[in-house]
């Protein structure tokens, strides 16, 4: 194992893909000459060439299409965002083109495209760069659409996204790309729709996924202490969600809480919450709780920031909340 950035994770990733397949390809703002934005792809242009790596202009909706009028054609794009607010420009190509064409063509053609690019808050960047749209996403079928937490999770998703032969949203963090840990020096692919349990425990589950979780594990040691045991499940993908390890978890816990950063309106946590009172109700010992930022676009304020996001404060008082230790 060899400890690297989430930077490198997903450089390693799309390199290695590329070697292994010619026709795999990365296209986006500033990813060739500029290393890529957040350096998520050095060195890939001294390696591949300006032909598999390519810059474009600020046009998210022309190369957006041209991703897929490519996959359409037997190839397999890559197609980076700065930030997934900006896909918001190429959207259409995304849901209408993207996610629909299989169906539209009764099956004659796969889209094998990956987009990729941070979602949600990064610190100071205004409200029209810190949107969460991963239930946006997840609301289209056609799509699958994986958030990864971490180096290790990044990579091996990556590589499966890649050689899907379906749409995929690939979502990380600008606040994540600095972020360390192991990954293994030979290859490896994670399944795509398996969440994992990042910290078993006896007394509650809390689900969350990409960079907010890391707020669940330092509430998590903090509960310990006061004798409170938190199973912590990383979900990984949100589409296909895992549903049989969230149920199977709260069957052994009955309380479960929900840490999400997104609007409180119409969210992942939402869909959760519904699936486990359908599927699980008998086994609730408290009401769910979910988690969410605060009702309004994000702040520029970092006073305001702050108390906008989601903290591990929120999730000790939801944890004793469930627990009636309030």
């Amino acid at each position: 194992m060899k400890t690297i950035q989430f930077r490198e994770a997903i450089a390693q990733a799309m390199s290695e893909e590329m070697r292994r397949d010619e026709t795999v390809y990365l296209m986006g703002e500033e990813v060739a000459e500029y290393n890529g934005a957040y350096k998520a792809s050095k060195g890939m242009l001294d390696e591949f060439g300006p032909d598999r790596v390519i810059d474009t202009p600020i046009s998210e909706l022309g190369f957006s299409g041209i991703g897929v009028g490519s996959a359409m054609n037997g190839n397999r794009p890559i197609i980076e965002f700065m930030t997934f607010n900006f896909s918001l420009v190429g959207i259409d190509q995304i849901i209408n083109n993207a996610a629909k064409m299989r169906q539209m063509s009764g099956g004659q053609f796969n889209i094998p495209i990956v987009f990729r690019g941070p979602t949600a808050s990064a610190g100071q960047l205004g409200a029209t760069h810190s949107q969460a749209f991963e239930s946006w996403y997840a609301n289209t079928p056609g799509l699958k659409v994986i958030v990864p937490s971490n180096p290790y999770d990044a990579k091996g998703l990556l590589k499966a996204a890649i050689r899907d032969d379906d749409p995929v949203i690939f979502m990380e963090s600008e606040q994540m790309y600095g972020d360390k840990g192991e990954v293994p020096e030979e290859e490896y692919v994670l399944p795509i729709g398996k969440a994992d349990i990042k910290r078993e425990g006896s007394d509650v589950t809390i689900v969350s996924f990409g960079k907010i979780i890391k707020i669940c594990y330092k509430a998590a040691e903090e509960l310990e202490k006061e004798g409170i045991s938190c199973e912590i499940i990383d979900l990984r993908t949100i589409r296909p969600m895992d549903h049989e390890a969230i149920l199977e978890s709260v069957k052994k816990t009955n309380r479960l809480v929900i840490v999400e950063e997104a609007w409180p309106f119409g969210n992942i946590a939402t869909e959760i919450t519904y699936q486990v009172q359908s599927q699980a109700f008998d086994f609730l010992d408290a009401p769910i709780v979910k988690i969410n930022t605060a009702d309004t676009p994000a702040p520029y304020s970092p006073v305001l920031l702050e108390e906008w996001l989601p903290n591990h404060n929120d999730v000790i008082k939801a944890v004793k909340k469930v627990m009636y230790k309030e």
